[in-house]
């Protein structure tokens, strides 16, 4: 039976880490973007990973960050995982030894065969909406027909997500892993557990497997 990956990202508090993880998500985001209403102190993001259950991934997102506040962060949080979400080279991905995701903007004529080319050492591409001056967030949706089929690494579908669409997304793009962050929310950077429920009930049941 196929599963769809989920993360929740933009977790800031302890409980909602919890909660995304026990109604079954795989993986939650910490954004380390100081731009971002989700952005939270290495101190904060220590605490919500040590209240994740075990096997539930942490994954950091920063966008253009020095490399030197991005080791501050490893050195002090468990992370499994990082986001670049910027314009960062392979070089600077490839740098700390972690595995990561590459995020791509999907503008008009992204071609996402050049990107597996250009970042082969990343595990999965995280597409995300283009919007000019916002590196992701936005809660925005792009064609998802742009998306060519039989690419040669993991697709994580990010982008205007939320518990109403998200079931057609899983059924027509098929993508490894959802990720959504504006769409389980109250208000901007502020987690809806209810929504966040709904979310990855609305994936599991698309999957055909009973939602806990």
């Amino acid at each position: 039976m196929r599963r769809t990956r989920i993360k929740i990202c933009g977790i800031r508090e302890p409980e909602h880490g919890r909660i995304a993880a026990e109604a079954g998500a795989d993986a939650i985001g910490l954004v380390f973007h100081p731009a971002s209403p989700r952005h939270l102190t290495v101190e904060r993001a220590r605490e919500i990973v040590e209240a994740l259950p075990p096997f539930v991934l942490s994954v950091a997102l920063f966008v253009d960050a020095d490399p030197a506040e991005i080791r501050r962060v490893l050195d002090a949080v468990r992370i499994d995982f990082i986001q670049f979400h910027g314009d960062e080279t392979p070089e600077s991905c490839e740098q700390f030894r972690r595995p990561y995701l590459r995020a791509v903007r999907m503008a008009e004529g992204t071609d996402l065969l050049e990107w597996t080319r250009r970042f082969p050492g990343a595990r999965a591409l995280l597409l995300d909406a283009h919007v000019p001056g916002q590196p992701g967030g936005t809660g925005r949706t792009f064609d998802w027909a742009a998306i060519p089929r039989g690419l040669p690494v993991p697709i994580v579908l990010s982008g205007g997500l939320d518990p109403g669409n998200v079931a057609r997304a899983v059924r027509e793009v098929k993508p490894w892993a959802v990720d959504v962050s504006s769409g389980v929310e109250s208000s901007r950077g502020v987690k809806d557990p209810a929504r966040i429920v709904e979310f990855i009930r609305s994936v599991r049941v698309e999957d055909g497997i009973p939602p806990r």
